[in-house]
């Protein structure tokens, strides 16, 4: 990726992690200049949100309050290392499942 890529995708990168809505709305607009900085994260946000909602439905089921509290940490953390990277202008996966969000939704974007 050159720089000029990564300073034409931040803002689409960054608009990514704010909400799914956020997300949608990255896909869309870059979906005409098909940014590969842009795509890396949102790559990244969609593959977040999706897994914050699954698991936050199964974690609703057990309703206690440090499962709950831990579940909110985790994902919070992993939300503020993606707006992060996307503001720096790195393209660095999210620990633990960024390669896999790259790997299952590869085919976004082409």
């Amino acid at each position: 990726m050159t720089e000029e890529t990564i300073l034409e995708g931040r803002t689409y990168a960054i608009i990514s992690y704010i909400t799914i809505i956020g997300t949608l709305i990255a896909f869309f607009i870059n979906n005409e200049k098909k940014n590969e900085f842009a795509y890396f994260h949102i790559r990244q946000a969609l593959g977040l949100w999706l897994t914050f909602f699954a698991l936050g439905y199964v974690v609703g089921i057990f309703d206690r309050w440090l499962i709950t509290f831990a579940f909110w940490l985790f994902f919070g953390v992993l939300f503020i290392y993606g707006f992060m990277n996307a503001v720096a202008g790195k393209p660095q996966t999210v620990p633990l499942v960024g390669n896999f969000y790259q790997k299952i939704f590869s085919s976004l974007g082409k």
